[in-house]
């Protein structure tokens, strides 16, 4: 039996909010993530220190370079201190 190919819909381009909504989302998940690595480092042994300082160092320069667009953007950064909250009723992070 041959399968049949579909052609695939357009992917629909998002909006410049949802965009910003999308990066916002980012710059939280990155810095839970960078709390979390640099607790886990605080109890790690041996080989793990090395996993640990690596994981912070790509995880601060993702974070610099996620808070360097959104300042781009007009975005105040400074603002983006909770895990969770909403914008324009829609719940961010």
């Amino acid at each position: 039996m041959q399968e049949e190919y579909r052609r695939e819909e357009k992917i629909k381009e998002k909006t410049e909010m949802e965009k910003e909504i999308e990066l916002i989302r980012s710059i939280i998940k990155t810095r839970e993530e960078l709390k979390s690595d640099n607790k886990n480092f605080e109890y790690a042994k041996e080989e793990l220190i090395d996993y640990y300082t690596y994981q912070i160092k790509a995880n601060q320069a993702k974070l610099d370079y996620l808070i360097k667009l959104a300042k781009l953007k007009g975005i105040e950064v400074d603002m983006i201190n909770n895990k969770k909250y909403t914008f324009l009723g829609e719940e961010v992070g």
